[in-house]
């Protein structure tokens, strides 16, 4: 596979095991709009089915990484009024399509925050394996400010995340983050310094991207689906994952690398 195409306010770029995917509207701070979402379904659900891919990189040009969605730009063209319904018909195949499958694909996602991120462009940090941000990034729900209520994730997510009183202090007081707040409140993975942003996630990106693919990919879904499982249902689970995880070029790596006591070589098999 490992043929990917860029696409209007989508660059999309492969080398190397990494998949980076990289916002490209920062004249509107990288907001959505549904080509771009539609993109991103598409490219990510293709690169959890590309053996080549290792890990994917989500970040955002310029000064900001995704400003949520351009509901503006949805809203200003006029026509006719949809019919009732108009939202929860769309939503499954569009934002609430892209979250829950960033969340589950098999492979690590990566996002690289600078600027804002709100709304969506929040959630989608959220739903990554893991978010490394500028300390001095913005990280906002905007909903309550909007008078509407939050969508792609934001109440199943932010909870998980950092609980259910500091979930409601974001989501219904509007309180706005810095990524140094957002990485003590256990929201992101790290906050750093924004000349050490680029250097930090490609750390974790050359880590992944020579991990123990095959592995790591059983693992996220292991705690994806931890959370909705009972004891019993998910030693099941962890079973299956291990049989799989045992067969793999990888294990057969690792366990040469423990007995010959070198790093191991993984090839993502």
């Amino acid at each position: 596979m490992s043929d990917y195409k860029s696409l209007a306010g989508l660059q999309v770029a492969f080398a190397d095991g990494v998949l980076d995917l990289l916002l490209d509207r920062p004249q509107k701070r990288n907001s959505l709009n549904d080509v771009m979402v539609a993109g991103l379904i598409e490219t990510i659900g293709e690169a959890g089915r590309d053996e080549a891919v290792r890990v994917i990189v989500l970040r955002g040009a310029g000064d900001h990484f995704c400003g949520g969605f351009d509901i503006v730009a949805r809203n200003s063209g006029g026509g006719e009024r949809p019919r009732v319904g108009s939202i929860q018909r769309r939503l499954p195949h569009q934002a609430h399509g892209l979250i829950p499958l960033i969340a589950t694909v098999q492979t690590p996602v990566v996002c690289s925050v600078r600027g804002w991120a709100a709304g969506i462009g929040l959630h989608l940090a959220l739903a990554a394996d893991f978010a490394i941000v500028e300390d001095q990034a913005r990280l906002w729900e905007p909903f309550a400010e909007r008078g509407f209520t939050p969508d792609s994730g934001a109440t199943w997510l932010l909870p998980r995340r950092v609980g259910e009183t500091r979930a409601r202090e974001v989501l219904m007081l509007g309180r706005v983050l810095t990524g140094l707040e957002a990485a003590e409140w256990g929201m992101v993975h790290r906050a750093v310094p924004a000349a050490d942003l680029d250097h930090e996630v490609a750390s974790v990106v050359g880590q992944l991207a020579s991990g123990p693919t095959v592995s790591l990919g059983l693992t996220k879904w292991l705690l994806h689906v931890a959370a909705s499982s009972s004891l019993a249902r998910h030693l099941h689970d962890e079973s299956m994952a291990l049989e799989l995880s045992s067969r793999s070029e990888d294990f057969r790596e690792g366990l040469s690398a423990f007995k010959e006591k070198r790093p191991p070589r993984f090839s993502g098999r």
